[in-house]
């Protein structure tokens, strides 16, 4: 939803580039059209880029006056909404296509400490968990747990997620939140009703494969559409998902630093668990406490430290297959899986939870997908990740071959032991730079699913100037350490925390799996023979794996799954929230009808200066707007309606963050701006710099539409005087309601239907003031109004369950989402506006 979060703009939102076709087009309308609004929206968005005469309707009415069944001839459609949109110089990719194969492979190397280094880790805890869960009763037993993680690494990373889950991505974005993000626009399957034409027209929003052309996709779509449940159910799952990767924020440091400590019990004998807990607990104290300085300050580090990391694992490999037993080579032959559940049974299932640890950290890889190329991912992946894994594992298992008894601790005890100190530190320091990044990961995953109103809003430090991806949230860091302090001196057994790590990580690959096969339907349109058996597969495979870890969840790890419920909730909770409150503000907006019998003084004192007023709707008046005419003995001379607004793209580029449109006729002065963001956008300004860019685009905005009205023809030119304002365009109101903006709307209201019907039929329209005398007029009046100040008028609105709502309605809003907003960050705070210039009105909603 539309939230306050990271307010403003970021950028300067300039206007370059030239005109559509478009915009000098005429048109046919019906007037008394019975169709509804939204209905005639999606119609223009289909038959955008049709050159011919059409039937249309101009969008965000509130007028409700009768209309007449007529066709009539009207000027071109000047939508200043589209027309910005349209306006652009130049698609916005964050994809790599033409840079050369030399700084693929540079990307491919950097890559390794950003994406790899939660996978990379893996070794230092498969095969203990597995061997422990399945004692080793003879070397076939290694020989099928060997080839059980080979063949996971092969079919869940390699497969799935390299070969297929990559190219799903939000243009350059990856993670649960892209994939919703990339569903949402292919599709209104958002719960929140603001949606706009003039989104799908943001150029990194552009749709790459035409969804018309395959039947199936057109009815997969409608279907989503057009069902509610649909649509619940949809975000049921990425809400899930998202806090699967919470929770995995949570036991990946946990598992990650107390395994690699736990080397010290194989390199110091008197070392014990208790020891190693403590040690655990003030590595994770230490990792959090640093994670506010960002991953830049060390950037340079990171990615050589993971690539003497993996060339570690890969020379301990050959090193242990050539003393102790090439013959594990053997285990590529999947026959030795069969074998192992054919002599373990229940055992062997339940390993199957510890298998996985081979796997995690193949959601990361698409999750951190934002600043590198797929290429570059998978290239350090098929060249230099996977070789790297399977040469460790297969030292490992060589080792065990002659050390059944070593299974409990395999890797370090597989560690010559020269080389055993070298490698416990760069383990140490491997592991580190894994929970870093998997913390990181789920600070950006909070922020997104802020962005797009389904996570209270927080405190959000951004860490690094070069990259806005780079994140602080100091609360849920804190929330972090806090649990997983909890996770390491409660559960300090490998297994279970093993086990803990496989439920979260299980959580989100089933939910990317799903997603994933919807974006194959409605998005690729690849044959159902191919999504089918991708589904089945994978689907298929990791609820097998589910059942294993679901099976020894008594231990200890249901502490995982209590904690994605308890996240799930408080994102559950707010999103209905939001969207009743969003509801609710459109029901109670305020109609044109009251504007046009106040005038252009509203019924006040006009006052010289510019009001801000703060609110989520996309369309309308907001009612609280009455509450600042009621309660106010003026009210500013300029009135801009700001909606910031988070739409499913990753990115809003510059020249297309701001969108305005007139409210009202010229004398009144009243505008709205759409502040337009993407999940990934951040910003930087303070309310200075945020207003000057708002007037700066307000003018570019005014200058715009006066030179698209001078291109008019057949005298549908507009007369603008102080008087009035003529605007050729025709509005439709949701009841079929037609008005001309060609009507002075400070006439009486009993002469509005002569008016409109004159105005409409009218070939000539004699202008009050010259163009350019109009323009330089009104573009004083903002300079002069600046001058004099302004002021954010902010209305708080709440809502309340009615007295005849069911009791659960009534605990979840009056108290859980009560609770929640008084304690999410205010909108306003990151404008840093000061008191003096702040103006608050409270609303109660009923709902």
């Amino acid at each position: 939803m539309a939230m306050a979060t990271e307010e403003g703009d970021p950028e300067r939102g300039d206007i370059n580039g030239g005109h559509s076709m478009e915009s000098t087009e005429s048109r046919w309308v019906f007037q008394g059209d019975e169709e509804d609004n939204s209905d005639i929206e999606e119609f223009n968005a289909d038959l955008r880029h049709h050159h011919t005469r059409r039937y249309a309707s101009v969008l965000d009415s509130d007028d409700e006056d009768i209309g007449e069944q007529r066709l009539i001839r009207t000027g071109p459609r000047i939508d200043s909404f589209d027309v910005e949109a349209l306006d652009v110089p130049g698609a916005h990719r964050t994809d790599y296509e033409d840079i050369s194969m030399g700084k693929k492979i540079v990307l491919a190397f950097q890559t390794l400490g950003v994406v790899f280094g939660d996978v990379g880790t893996s070794p230092l805890y498969t095969f203990s968990v597995m061997f422990r869960k399945a004692p080793i009763n003879g070397d076939e037993d290694i020989l099928g747990a060997l080839s059980l993680v080979l063949y996971t690494l092969i079919l869940i990373p390699l497969l799935k997620y390299v070969l297929v889950v990559l190219w799903a991505n939000d243009d350059g974005e990856g993670g649960t939140f892209a994939l919703y993000s990339l569903i949402c626009r292919h599709a209104k399957v958002s719960l929140l009703p603001n949606q706009l034409p003039s989104d799908a027209r943001i150029s990194s929003f552009r749709l790459k494969v035409p969804s018309a052309e395959l039947e199936r996709s057109l009815k997969i779509k409608e279907r989503l559409e057009s069902s509610l449940t649909l649509k619940k159910i949809l975000l049921i799952l990425v809400l899930a998902g998202t806090s699967m990767v919470i929770a995995n924020g949570v036991v990946t440091p946990a598992m990650s630093v107390l395994s690699s400590v736990g080397g010290l019990k194989v390199g110091v004998d008197a070392i014990e668990q208790d020891e190693v807990v403590m040690i655990s607990v003030a590595s994770l104290i230490i990792l959090f406490s640093v994670q506010k300085y960002g991953t830049s300050k060390v950037g340079l580090l990171v990615g050589p430290a993971l690539f003497i990391w993996f060339c570690s694992l890969a020379g301990i490999g050959i090193y242990n297959l050539l003393k102790y037993d090439t013959g594990v080579l053997k285990a590529f032959n999947p026959i030795h899986i069969y074998y192992f559940f054919k002599r373990n049974s229940t055992k062997a299932w339940y390993s199957l939870g510890g298998c996985l640890l081979c796997a995690t950290g193949s959601e990361a890889m698409f999750a951190d997908l934002c600043y590198f190329s797929v290429q570059s991912v998978q290239l350090s992946f098929v060249f230099l990740v996977l070789p790297c894994l399977v040469l460790g594992y297969l030292g490992q298992a060589a080792y065990l071959m002659e050390n059944h008894a070593d299974a409990g601790r395999a890797f370090f005890s597989s560690v010559p032991s020269g080389a055993f100190w070298p490698t416990f530190l760069i383990a140490n320091v491997a592991a580190l730079i894994a929970s870093r990044t998997m913390t990181t990961a789920t600070f950006s995953c909070i922020k997104q699913s802020t962005a797009l109103g389904c996570f209270p809003r927080l405190k959000i430090v951004h860490t690094s100037r070069k990259f806005m991806g780079q994140i602080y949230i100091p609360v849920l860091n804190w929330f972090l350490l806090a649990v997983s302090l909890v996770l390491v001196c409660t559960i300090s057994s490998i297994d279970e925390i093993g086990n803990a790590y496989g439920i979260a990580e299980l959580g989100v690959m089933m939910m990317t799996t799903i997603l994933v096969t919807l974006v194959m339907l409605l998005i690729w349109q690849i044959h159902i023979i191919i999504v089918l058996t991708f589904v089945v597969f994978f689907l298929g495979l990791e609820l097998i794996f589910f059942s294993s870890v679901l099976g020894s969840v008594a231990d200890g790890s249901w502490i995982i799954l209590v904690l994605a419920v308890i996240m799930f909730f408080i994102m559950y909770v707010w999103n209905y929230g939001s969207k009743l409150k969003y509801e609710t503000e459109v029901k109670q907006k305020l109609s044109m009808d009251l504007m046009r019998e106040l005038g252009s003084n509203l019924g006040t004192i006009r006052a010289p200066g510019i009001g801000l007023l703060y609110n989520e709707l996309v369309k309308g008046i907001p009612g609280v707007f009455g509450h600042f005419l009621t309660t106010l003995p003026a009210i500013h001379s300029m009135i801009i309606f700001v909606s910031i607004k988070y739409v499913p793209v990753s990115v809003v580029p510059q020249s297309e963050r701001f969108l305005f449109r007139r409210v009202c006729p010229k004398s009144y002065h009243i505008f709205r701006c759409i502040a337009r963001y993407g999940y990934k956008d951040v910003r930087k300004e303070n309310h200075q710099t945020f207003e000057q860019l708002l007037i700066e685009s307000l003018e570019k905005f005014i200058r715009r539409e006066a030179q698209e009205r001078s291109l008019e023809s057949d005298g549908d030119e507009d007369s603008d005087s102080e008087e009035g304002h003529y605007d050729s365009r025709v509005l439709v109101a949701p009841n079929g309601s037609v008005y001309s903006l060609g009507v002075p709307l400070l006439a009486g209201h009993k002469d509005t239907k002569k008016l409109t019907l004159e105005a409409s039929t009218s070939e000539e329209v004699t202008p009050a003031l010259d163009a350019e005398q109009s323009l330089e007029w009104e573009l004083s009046f903002i300079h002069k109004a600046k001058e004099s100040g302004v002021v954010y008028l902010l209305g708080h609105g709440d809502i309340r369950a009615r007295k005849d709502s069911w009791f659960i309605k009534k605990l979840v809003i009056n108290y859980f989402y009560a609770f929640l907003r008084r304690n999410s960050r205010r909108g306003i705070t990151t404008l840093t506006v000061p008191h003096s210039n702040l103006m608050q009105v409270g609303m109660t909603y009923m709902v």
